[in-house]
């Protein structure tokens, strides 16, 4: 039999003399990586629409000249040229802590600099989650409509964006889906595909979803006739007898048109699918960028008693500077 009030601190008995027993340990349970946004090459954007310019190679020729033949007939090599652009979209993530709590002890700790440091973590996956969207760019309209960039799911797309030429979208071979299980001739159809456009692939970066990131480590298993098997079947591995570790996973991908750096998406970044998780951006850090009007910093805001107050923020856009020298597997 216990005794009474062991527990309850708030009645009489034992259970108020209790003391507490509260560690200074404070953990965040949230994905924190942002792999497209910290891949990007970073630029300068001095307008609230950031445009550039696309252009592209005739067919080869392989028709001879005769001799003596003049030429009559002049190409305008400039024909073929386009304007992409996207919008400039602010983010903002506000912080308080009030006087009361910056005087008391406590945890973390819970004061106006950990909130500043908090929020700017914030605005961070705000970004990475609007670069890997599916939404289409908005033009500020003044009546609740603000500002927004298109995310990497909508510049890459074989039938648009409308203001995108036919000849610079990403080709449909380009994007694969997944179905509920991607396999490796549709990895490297894609590749193909984007070899194609470019003719390099060295520079690409797969950001993987967890479900996508699983079938390809799972690349590696293979059954009796050479084909990729279930969970029951048997990887095929290069084993260092050095070693006590056999690596499963699938970091580099050597492909027939070089090598793919394969990374982990963050989850709570990823556009949503059904089946969830298996989405998947093949970019070439060479062909896009971040564009930063504003950069990302923090303003503070005058006390007016309560306690200490600010906001973090930025404005931004994407620039998909070759929309066919990327890939996209979706689901």
């Amino acid at each position: 039999m216990s005794f009474s009030n062991t527990f309850d601190t708030t009645n009489t008995g034992p259970g108020v003399s209790n003391r507490e027993d509260l560690t200074d340990v404070l953990t965040i349970l949230a994905p924190e990586e942002t792999p497209i946004l910290s891949s990007a090459n970073k630029e300068r954007a001095t307008a609230t629409n950031v445009e550039w310019t696309v252009d592209s190679l005739s067919a080869p020729s392989t028709a001879g000249i005769s001799e003596g033949a003049d030429v009559t007939a002049f190409t305008d090599q400039f024909a073929g040229r386009a304007r992409l652009g996207n919008r400039v979209q602010k983010f903002r993530r506000d912080y308080m802590v009030s006087d009361l709590q910056e005087a008391v002890d406590s945890v973390g700790p819970a004061k106006i600099a950990q909130a500043e440091a908090k929020a700017i973590r914030e605005l961070k996956r705000d970004v990475e989650a609007t670069l890997a969207g599916t939404q289409d760019s908005a033009i500020e309209d003044g009546a609740g409509t603000a500002s927004a960039l298109r995310g990497l799911g909508d510049w890459l797309d074989s039938a648009g964006p409308s203001d995108v030429p036919a000849d610079f979208r990403t080709p449909a071979a380009s994007i694969a889906d997944a179905g509920t299980s991607f396999t490796e001739s549709a990895l490297n159809g894609v590749i193909s595909s984007i070899f194609k456009v470019t003719g390099s692939t060295n520079n690409l970066m797969l950001v993987a979803d967890v479900a996508l990131r699983q079938d390809i480590s799972d690349f590696a298993r293979f059954g009796a006739n050479g084909t990729a098997t279930s969970e029951a079947g048997v990887r095929s591995v290069n084993y260092d007898g050095n070693s006590g570790t056999i690596k499963l996973s699938v970091d580099l991908y050597e492909s027939d048109h070089g090598v793919v750096s394969v990374v982990n998406a963050n989850p709570d970044c990823m556009p949503t699918t059904t089946p969830v998780n298996y989405t998947g951006y093949l970019v070439n850090p060479e062909y896009y960028g971040v564009h930063e009007l504003i950069p990302m910093g923090s303003t503070r805001l005058p006390n007016l008693g309560g306690g200490e107050r600010g906001f973090v923020d930025c404005a931004l856009t994407l620039g998909v500077y070759h929309p066919g020298a990327h890939g996209k597997i979706t689901s």
